[in-house]
């Protein structure tokens, strides 16, 4: 029977990285960032209600999200960032699901979901892997990718559940302290379990 495995990890931990490597070698993939931003597109429901809330202010000229100006309220405000989430994840859990139990009558189905655990998604899959790196390499490559200062890192890096406690709950931990090569070899040798 084919298996649907969650990833999840934190912010800068690498989770981007083990998608890509699982897509290049044929798995699907679903990756909830995908749909988060597909649900925010003009013209969605998302979007409708999400400007209800916030109001006009959060969009561009031509009706587009301006997703830094809404970015800033709800990573400054864990109040708004909880009405947003209310608000997209039902849309994204239906979505990804219905692809997810189609995919999974042909092969196993991967979904790259960072707030898993916060979310209390873990029951949804047969396994559940944790990319996870140390406090602070996560902070290093988080500033350097988003140029963010350590004092907006931090904040985002908070604004998840630390990298510890994923760790203890994982089923699997790819450790994503090293290189990508050492990466790809804990993610091959998964695959390899998962195959025989």
């Amino acid at each position: 029977m084919y298996k649907s495995i969650g990833i999840t990890g934190g912010i800068a931990s690498g989770k981007s990285t083990v998608s890509h490597y699982l897509k290049d070698k044929g798995y699907v993939v679903l990756d909830a960032d995908i749909y988060a931003r597909n649900v925010l597109n003009k013209g969605t429901e998302g979007l409708k209600k999400t400007v209800e809330h916030f109001g006009n202010g959060i969009l561009n000229d031509d009706g587009t999200l301006n997703r830094e100006k809404l970015g800033h309220i709800v990573f400054n405000d864990k109040d708004e960032l909880a009405v947003l989430n209310s608000i997209t994840h039902p849309i994204i859990r239906k979505e990804m699901n219905a692809d997810k139990n189609k995919n999974l009558q042909t092969g196993h189905v991967f979904s790259d979901i960072p707030l898993l655990y916060e979310n209390k998604l873990e029951d949804q899959f047969d396994l559940v892997i944790v990319v996870y790196v140390d406090e602070d390499t996560q902070l290093k490559r988080l500033m350097a990718r988003n140029d963010f200062t350590e004092e907006e890192a931090r904040r985002r890096i908070a604004s998840q559940l630390s990298l510890e406690e994923k760790k203890k709950r994982a089923d699997i931990v790819f450790n994503n302290n090293d290189t990508k090569e050492a990466l790809y070899n804990q993610i091959d040798d998964f695959i390899k379990q998962l195959n025989d």
